[in-house]
């Protein structure tokens, strides 16, 4: 009897063994949440930076603490959870921009929220610029993935299952997002493309990734990494012109109410992808742990 399609929650290999799903299947669902994400990153983290007022230095500390707590609960995950995954990619996204922002902004008042005089207690920013903080980014990102290949480890997310795997995949999305934050804010500020010019410069090279998935000499892992990095520019992008002023190319929603609703809408992805995880797993009792792999009739 072959094995049943429906295993897309657990996974049996080969030797017969019995391995549990930690990560998602990276489908047109798993982009849409990764934008959501990663947009609302960027409100939040400006919404307790700039508009609380905590600065990029305290903020940066407790957000990174934030990423601690959600990492630790992902990794005690018996399984794939998409509360649990999604709540480390959003805090994964307010960290990174923060961290951002503090690695490449200095403490002028150019940076400051309308009205705003000073931020919170701290040194506020490094003052590094985008092009040297991208840079060193870049650096850590590349020596991450490297230090995974020498492991032997698959970058396949799907088939990562052990510790040390999701503790290098972790790694590469915080760098990754952090960068990511770096080029949303370059094309956005420095750039001169604006907030919808940067997006849509982004989108399009979303779309030419796209293009090249069918071909076989570039490899789809590549090409997965890529869009991951690029789709945090499009969220920072897209946050950028939902909250900031309209005089500035943005909507001026302001970091609140944009934060609010892109919450809801990501919660309710969370719950949809919560209730197709259920739908498409079958129960590990289901499963004879034996070489063929086999169901029970």
């Amino acid at each position: 009897m072959e094995k049943p399609e429906a295993l897309t929650g657990p996974d049996v290999v080969g030797t017969g063994k019995y391995v549990m799903k930690k990560l998602p299947e990276v489908t047109l669902a798993f982009w849409i949440m990764k934008i959501a994400a990663t947009t609302l990153g960027e409100t939040a983290g400006d919404l307790f930076a700039q508009t609380l007022g905590l600065g990029y230095f305290l903020t940066t500390i407790a957000l990174f603490l934030i990423f601690v707590v959600t990492l630790v609960i992902q990794l005690g995950s018996k399984r794939y959870n998409p509360f649990f995954y999604w709540t480390v990619i959003l805090s994964t996204s307010m960290a990174g921009t923060t961290m951002s922002d503090f690695m490449n902004r200095d403490a002028s008042a150019r940076y400051l929220s309308i009205g705003a005089t000073s931020l919170g207690w701290g040194p506020q920013g490094l003052g590094l610029g985008y092009p040297v903080g991208a840079a060193i980014l870049i650096s850590i990102l590349v020596a991450i993935f490297v230090v995974w290949k020498f492991t032997g480890m698959t970058f396949v997310i799907r088939d990562i299952t052990t510790l040390r795997g999701e503790a290098l995949f972790w790694s590469a999305i915080l760098v990754s997002n952090t960068l990511g934050t770096s080029m949303g804010d370059f094309l956005s500020d420095s750039s001169g493309l604006g907030y919808l010019g940067g997006a849509l410069l982004v989108s399009a090279l979303l779309g030419v990734l796209l293009a090249l998935v069918p071909v076989p000499v570039v490899p789809n892992v590549l090409l997965f990494w890529i869009a991951f990095v690029l789709t945090r520019p499009l969220g920072a992008t897209a946050g950028d012109f939902l909250t900031k002023p309209i005089a500035k190319g943005g909507l001026d929603l302001g970091t609140m109410g944009s934060s609010a609703v892109l919450l809801a809408v990501l919660i309710g992805l969370m719950g949809y992808a919560h209730i197709q995880e259920r739908r498409n797993t079958v129960p590990p009792g289901e499963v004879v742990a034996g070489a063929s792999g086999t169901t029970r009739s």
